[in-house]
């Protein structure tokens, strides 16, 4: 147990009304875990985090804490907070390697889960923790969606993913692989062989384009694209990086990773959607981040800007007559992502809203009645501990459909 992490636990003032608990998305009990760990009862600690969000240790690598658990702590208001994020991780990392989970007695209801990502993860689950048979149907040839293929290694490692799989199928959760529903098997199909109810977690993965000329170029690639398989991109030695988001930054350093010289980060305004947290790690890695370059074309020799003016409150009152021309080897385009249509146009009364995204109640069902959805394929793209929040009432109203009694599953 790393000396460090012990005397954070020691730091926590166990606040009576805890704001770093408010602060989490999915309301870990941050106290009582951090209590549980002085105590050093590591497997109460461990089942208090995994029963209330069994991505636990993912989100203790992968979430904003600055802004949410530890941006929320007490003792950072004049001082440095508790770095909950570490004891987090320690915590949930070991329970997952010593955990052991069996088959529970089936309840007769089945579930069909599209998407294997932390949304499609959980709801698995959570439905086979209550006896529900549930089968997964991924589009990815390996389990994890975006965290896998969106997340960089040094990140995320990808071991993680694969002890949930391992988790998963102890449970009797079955997976189709490199199976995409909408395509050959549609929604309408796993009704008509037998499933109670369907839960989509397929995320956003078509990407945002800027909608300017050149996008089409071979000197250009989408950040989501690039991320899913960076060894096989020739980037060359200078890297002009379109967007400011958290994507954005995993391709900036993972650019670097891949041999890049000059990598730089362009922003079209002053306000950075990132984390601060990882627009540090990327300018520590060595990217540069240029504000107030909003992209007019892609050329052959790279992108063309205008450049912003900004008044004395960093808002664009306009811009400079002249156009900037940068030189690079290769442009990323990473300003966001959507769902792909393929659910809505095979599924009728399957609605989304004018972004795609699909539409849901307030238990997490879409405009078609048996059919619940959360993550990012409902909010647009999110962190893991908000599809987590939005899985569980999903999975609560799945439950509720189907007419299986909802047990102390957290």
């Amino acid at each position: 147990m790393a000396l460090h992490i012990v005397e954070e636990a020691e730091r926590c003032l166990n606040c009576k009304r805890p704001l770093c608990q408010q602060g989490c998305p999915v309301g870990t009990a941050i106290p009582l875990v951090i209590q549980l760990f002085r105590e050093r009862r590591m497997d109460d600690a461990g089942a208090v985090l995994f029963q209330n969000n069994p991505m636990s240790a993912v989100c203790s690598l992968v979430c904003n804490h600055g802004a949410q658990c530890e941006g929320h702590c007490v003792r950072g208001r004049k001082g440095t907070p508790i770095h909950f994020s570490a004891i987090e991780n320690y915590v949930s990392s070991t329970y997952l390697e010593r955990v052991r989970f069996e088959k529970p007695e089936p309840c007769g209801k089945r579930a069909a889960v599209i998407g294997g990502g932390p949304a499609g993860i959980v709801a698995a689950m959570r439905l086979a923790q209550m006896g529900v048979a549930v089968t997964i149907f991924d589009q990815n040839p390996r389990l994890g969606g975006v965290m896998r293929y969106g997340i960089p290694e040094y990140r995320l490692p990808k071991r993680v993913l694969d002890r949930y799989q391992e988790i998963l199928e102890a449970l009797g959760v079955r997976i189709r692989h490199n199976t995409a529903i909408g395509s050959s098997l549609t929604i309408p199909d796993l009704f008509r062989d037998g499933y109670d109810s369907v839960f989509v977690g397929t995320g956003t993965w078509r990407a945002q384009t800027l909608g300017v000329s050149g996008e089409a170029g071979g000197n250009v690639l989408f950040g989501l694209d690039y991320l899913m398989s960076p060894e096989t991109a020739e980037i060359g030695e200078r890297v002009a990086v379109i967007g400011a988001g958290n994507t954005a930054m995993d391709v900036a350093r993972t650019a670097i990773r891949q041999g890049a010289s000059e990598v730089t980060l362009y922003a079209r305004s002053k306000h950075i959607s990132a984390s601060s947290d990882e627009l540090e790690y990327a300018l520590l890695d060595g990217a540069e981040l240029v504000q107030g370059k909003a992209i007019c074309e892609i050329n052959e020799h790279g992108p063309v800007f205008k450049t912003a003016i900004f008044d004395e409150n960093d808002r664009v009152t306009g811009y400079e007559e002249e156009l900037d021309q940068v030189t690079c080897d290769t442009v990323i385009v990473a300003v966001s992502q959507k769902p792909k249509n393929k659910l809505i146009l095979t599924t009728d009364g399957l609605e989304g809203d004018d972004r795609g995204l699909l539409i849901v109640d307030e238990h997490g069902m879409c405009t078609v009645p048996g059919v619940f959805a959360a993550g990012d394929v409902v909010t647009g793209p999110n962190t893991v501990v908000h599809a987590v929040a939005a899985t569980k009432v999903a999975v609560d109203g799945m439950l509720a459909y189907m007419g299986v009694a909802k047990d102390e599953v957290g």
